[in-house]
């Protein structure tokens, strides 16, 4: 098909769907879309709240929580304890599908019923105060990251330890105020500088070591506003600066912004990657209008953003890893190889062929489902057979 010019229903600018992008939309068995890339973004970013948090009860076991639910909210809000607990079946809530509504109007009668987690924050120890975030240890008011330990005041951090207010980044140790930094070890109020040692105020540069100030390096060491120095008087130079104190801190920043503006940049921040257009992309190929995509072996994807290890052939998704065949997605995937083939969805690990679903695990070919684990064949939280799935969903999607 060639190259169409569409009107957005939601904002009413023109915005193009190419050829490759039907051909995604004709292997997806999806209609194209109607919407933007932007508004389509900002309608996925309306059901992620990602960092305002309330002090709340936990409306079953009534201990006090943290959650991103408000206390005036309608919603029955349950803590993780009482939430993954085999207690309560969320199957009960389950309904017939009634063709003489509308599916968006039953389905949001179901979210009004099921209870909700308070954090999406899974597998955390001592850890309570953080959100879209597993597997983490001793973090606090970290949002959006995984595989973490002693880290404080973050947003989107994977694989890292002990270090202190960092922004998109991941493989990071005794690190303080980076962004967008990965594999290094004590750096500190850096940006995008990767394999760097005992370093300070570092931009854009690779496998530094004892480099302070410098714009551009690579493979440096004892270097000062990218001036090179002896290893005594790099050290010498060092104490002049007066790093402990805040003073000398704001002083430096102000030199350092300085510094920095003399020196070229890169367009956008794209490595090792073939074909993609973005910013903060590492090791894809193929992926156009993606951002931060910080992980590797990312693929023929498009209009995504937040992608932790490689996704493929996905569109229109934030905050992924390890997943194939997404589209219109939210936080999904993470866990491991099995997930693949998500439409319209939220919050689901390990599964497959999930469509307009919400907070599912380890489950396969729902629909409309809320809070499911280990289930497959499910429509509206209710069971069906194989062949009463197969034979439904066609009839539903066609009635939508």
């Amino acid at each position: 098909m060639t190259q169409q010019t569409k009107i957005c229903q939601n904002c009413q600018k023109e915005f193009t769907v190419e050829p490759e992008d039907f051909e995604f939309y004709e292997k997806m068995k999806v209609p194209a879309p109607t919407f933007c890339p932007e508004c389509r973004m900002i309608r996925r970013m309306c059901f992620r709240n990602e960092r305002s948090l309330y002090k709340r009860k936990c409306d079953l076991c009534e201990k006090d929580i943290i959650s991103i639910y408000s206390p005036k909210s309608s919603l029955k809000i349950y803590c993780q304890e009482c939430w993954w607990n085999d207690n309560w079946d969320p199957m009960i809530y389950g309904n017939k599908f009634n063709f003489n509504k509308m599916f968006f109007e039953q389905f949001q009668s179901l979210t009004e019923l099921i209870p909700v987690v308070a954090l999406f924050n899974t597998n955390a120890i001592n850890s309570e105060y953080c959100n879209y975030a597993g597997n983490n240890k001793s973090c606090y008011l970290l949002f959006g990251g995984k595989d973490n330990e002693n880290i404080l005041y973050t947003s989107h951090i994977f694989f890292s330890k002990d270090s202190i207010d960092i922004y998109s980044s991941n493989k990071l140790e005794f690190c303080y105020e980076n962004v967008q930094c990965k594999n290094s070890y004590k750096l500190f109020f850096s940006q995008l500088s990767m394999d760097c040692l005992d370093s300070w105020f570092l931009y854009n540069c690779r496998n530094c070591q004892n480099c302070f100030g410098c714009a551009n390096l690579r493979t440096k060491q004892y270097y000062i506003f990218n001036q090179p120095y002896t290893k005594e008087d790099y050290f010498e130079k060092i104490k002049t600066f007066y790093l402990e104190t805040f003073s000398g801190i704001l002083k430096i920043k102000k030199l350092t912004q300085q510094h920095w503006g003399k020196y070229i940049r890169r367009y956008a921040y794209i490595i090792n990657s073939l074909q993609s257009i973005g910013d903060n992309i590492y090791n894809a190929k193929n992926c156009q209008n993606c951002f931060d995509v910080i992980g590797t072996d990312s693929e023929n994807s498009k209009f995504s953003n937040l992608i932790v290890v490689g996704i493929k052939d996905s569109y229109d998704n934030y905050g992924t890893s390890k997943a194939e065949c997404l589209y219109e997605t939210l936080a999904t995937g993470f866990e491991s190889n099995k997930n693949s083939n998500y439409f319209f969805s939220y919050f689901i690990k390990e599964s497959h062929n999930i469509w307009y679903s919400i907070n599912c695990h380890s489950s396969s070919n729902l629909f409309g489902c809320i809070g499911l684990r280990h289930k497959q064949y499910c429509i509206l939280n209710k069971q069906y057979t194989k062949e009463e799935y197969e034979e439904l969903v066609p009839k539903i999607i066609e009635h939508m």
